[in-house]
């Protein structure tokens, strides 16, 4: 048997104590909370309350996860871009071509802009097709 305090003793949010309580069940062991007597493993409304409890905690997840690819959506189609800055502005990259055309390295073009070699090598590959 586990007994703590408080709740927030234990865990930090609802699915934490949720994940918690459940590594304490495959242990065959039960769970107590003296500050909430709601949280008790031991017994039947205890278990229905953290059952309850659980699935607000994945409705919630849901919502999260919901909101946020909407946003993201709404981001893209407003142009925003997400990922990583391009290491190389647009006349760099263009320079860099034009020398990886003449027989200059990689290795030694990377190292002119200060950058990594398999960064031109993808700037390579990417306008291959459109020479």
């Amino acid at each position: 048997m586990l007994v703590v305090t408080k709740l927030d003793r234990l865990a930090r949010s609802t699915l934490d104590l949720l994940r918690i309580v459940d590594q304490i069940g495959r242990e065959d062991a039960g769970f107590k909370s003296l500050g909430e007597p709601w949280a008790d493993t031991t017994t039947s409304a205890g278990r229905l309350m953290l059952t309850i409890l659980s699935g607000i905690a994945e409705f919630e997840h849901d919502l999260i996860f919901q909101r946020t690819n909407e946003g993201r959506a709404r981001a893209m189609a407003e142009g925003t871009r997400f990922g990583r800055r391009p290491e190389l502005s647009k006349h760099q990259a263009r320079e860099a071509l034009k020398r990886v055309a003449v027989g200059g390295t990689l290795r030694e073009i990377a190292l002119s802009y200060n950058i990594d070699h398999s960064t031109i090598s993808r700037l390579k590959a990417r306008y291959a097709g459109e020479a």
